[in-house]
């Protein structure tokens, strides 16, 4: 028989002690009913459970059988009507409970008792505590006759957790303290288990601590906490009684955005200081609670062993043969064990795919990490390539350089050992510096193509706050979102922030420094390639210059890469005619005006339903110019038509 079988016959035999006790209440004038035999009991049975987790009296424990039967089975009612005197009183009342139930006692109904205050049962309005009829919670109901499922009102809040299959070791240990503190209770109140660090883990190692107790782990976002004391005292009883039914715990995952946020984050330190169930926080930031003790559990994210590790353990079965594929993997991204089975379960869909094995995990590695920068930075689709670049040969030997510090950072610090002489000046950082259209962005695009990765562009204007300190918190956000896959960031305009420090005055001059500080502690920690653009090389710092790995030079092109980069502006699809190179050669612009140019020529071509000639380049030459509120000189456009 199952347990839900065994549950049922329970409860209608329980039911049986509180329809016989009312029969009896209606039978003083005529023969008395015996009493049913007491069923033997049934420890794990729901109502058994209710009963002990909530420390229900008998005579409290008979009310909500009471309110019970009018649901599961019609003849409570007309019973309940008979019993009041009254064919429309068809729902018990407390009146009814005192007069039939032994061991009566007022304070059943008392707020503060056990049916109230976690509202197995729910009161009608009424003049008298007595006549008002009593109905028992849904929740409380469904659970009573073995049925699984959550409140309703809580149910859009919380999440449910599951215990990982498989953690790193490092996470592992966390999860075993978590279990031996909370499996440690001693009677005292169960501390606040706080994960603080970047790896997004957190909730995997707190579902498997949880899970080594037997509890099941929900989680809540800090924005999602109720903030009037009213709700926020109505989700935490709720929260209590379902802990207790279901052997519960809460996990709330903030962030940044949730710590600035005063009023989410007065809920949370709210709910820190009441809730008596199991409470797990996770989150960069540390909270701290009056009245409770909170452990702290730095989470970091699973070292390049224990990657290598979790790929091979997700993908040994599907792809037996791994070699350099995991290698190449852990070089580059660093994620955690949900990423990674997210990333393993992409490549297993594009399995047999073009590109072979390796191309599809990497492309997978690199979609599993987007999301998290997105809105904080914009993605450029990198088209370019080295044949686009027009540079001279040494830039050019400079950005070759660039993209295989990247490409062997893994193998020169970590198997080479490099890393183990300290972390600082490990991170890869570059200086874009020329003028405005002299191919800095395009440069950016061309190595984020050569390695693979995705390319987000951060506007240093738009990061820069004028709030003291909001500047920091901007910048780690950034770093934080890409640091998973190592993207290739590309911050523009870094004269905004990299001017030459000035002697410090006032607090506004110090803290500027700071920011500057913090942006190149970050860029020497960071895993991927960080690159600063600037048109004014000057107005930096050469300070911060000497801390920048490497600096190239985007000069303005001569003639000679000027004629190369019209040979290469159109694409092979464009019909062309009678174009003189040599000549296109002497306008002075940069490769970006010279795309421009090129392009608007293009459409005066098709509008017209001819092939572009160099009389369509000369009208769209002088539109550029007049934007750029520059003219035209007769040398530059000479013999052009």
């Amino acid at each position: 028989m199952t347990w839900e079988e065994t549950n049922q016959r329970y409860s209608m035999a329980a039911l049986g002690e509180v329809r016989a006790a009312i029969e009896r209440l209606l039978a003083t004038d005529g023969p008395q009913v015996d009493p049913p035999e007491a069923p033997p009991l049934m420890a794990d049975s729901a109502l058994e459970t209710v009963c002990r987790g909530f420390g229900l009296s008998a005579f409290e424990r008979r009310i909500l059988l009471l309110c019970a039967g009018v649901e599961w089975d019609s003849r409570f009612a007309a019973l309940c009507a008979s019993a009041q005197g009254e064919a429309r009183r068809v729902r018990p009342t407390f009146s009814l409970a005192l007069a039939a139930f032994d061991e009566a006692h007022w304070s059943a109904l008392s707020p503060t008792r056990p049916l109230r205050y976690w509202r197995l049962i729910q009161v009608s309005d009424s003049d008298a505590l007595t006549t008002a009829t009593l109905r028992i919670d849904e929740r409380i109901l469904h659970y009573l006759a073995g049925v699984p499922g959550m409140d309703e009102w809580l149910r859009p809040l919380l999440r449910h957790i599951a215990p990982p299959l498989w953690l790193a070791p490092s996470h592992e240990a966390v999860a075993e303290r978590i279990a031996a503190v909370w499996g440690d209770r001693g009677g005292r109140p169960l501390p606040i288990i706080q994960l603080a660090g970047e790896d997004a883990d957190k909730r995997t190692i707190a579902a498997a601590g949880c899970a080594r107790l037997g509890l099941t782990l929900y989680s809540v976002g800090a924005r999602q906490l109720p903030q009037s004391a009213a709700e926020m005292d109505t989700f935490r009883r709720l929260w209590e009684r379902e802990a207790i039914l279901t052997g519960g715990a809460l996990l709330v995952e903030g962030d940044e955005a949730d710590a600035n946020d005063a009023v989410s984050e007065a809920a949370l330190l709210a709910l820190m200081e009441t809730l008596h169930t199991p409470l797990a926080i996770a989150g960069r930031n540390l909270r701290r609670a009056s009245s409770r003790t909170a452990l702290i559990y730095h989470v970091h994210r699973p070292t390049t062993t224990e990657q290598d590790a979790l790929w091979r353990n997700e993908l040994q079965s599907d792809f037996p043969v791994l070699n350099g594929e995991v290698t190449a993997l852990v070089s580059q991204f660093s994620l955690g064990a949900p990423t990674i089975r997210a990333a393993a379960e992409e490549a297993r869909r594009g399995s047999g795919s073009p590109g072979g094995l390796e191309a599809q995990l990497w492309e997978a590695c690199r979609v599993q990490a987007r999301p998290r920068m997105e809105g904080l930075a914009q993605r450029i689709e990198a088209a370019a390539r080295w044949d686009d670049l027009v540079l001279p040969e040494k830039q050019r030997e400079t950005l070759r350089q660039l993209s295989i510090h990247v490409r062997r950072r893994s193998e020169v610090y970590e198997s080479w050992g490099f890393a183990s002489k300290g972390a600082r000046g490990l991170g890869i950082s570059a200086l874009f510096a020329g003028p405005s259209g002299t191919g800095k962005t395009m440069a950016a695009e061309v190595l984020a193509n050569e390695l693979r990765l995705d390319l987000f562009r951060i506007d240093l204007s738009q990061v820069v706050s004028k709030y003291i300190g909001e500047t920091e918190k901007n910048l780690s956000r950034v770093f934080n979102a890409a640091d998973e896959g190592a993207a290739i960031l590309l911050f523009d305009e870094a004269d905004a922030l990299f001017g030459k420090r000035s002697e410090v005055k006032d607090s506004h001059d110090r803290y500027a420094n700071i920011e500057v500080s913090y942006l190149l502690q970050r860029m020497e920690a960071y895993r991927g390639l960080a690159i600063l653009t600037t048109n004014r090389k000057f107005a930096l710092d050469q300070a911060f210059l000497r801390r920048i790995r490497f600096v190239v030079e985007f000069p303005f092109p001569d003639a000679a890469q000027r004629a190369e980069i019209w040979s290469r502006v159109f694409p092979r699809e464009t019909p062309i005619d009678g174009l003189r190179i040599d000549r296109l050669a002497r306008l002075h612009a940069s490769g970006a005006h010279i795309r421009n140019i090129a392009m608007s020529a293009a459409f005066l071509a098709a509008d017209a339903g001819e092939p572009v000639r160099m009389a369509h380049l000369l009208t769209a030459a002088r539109s550029e110019f007049d934007k750029l509120e520059k003219s035209l000189t007769d040398g530059e456009v000479a013999g052009w038509i």
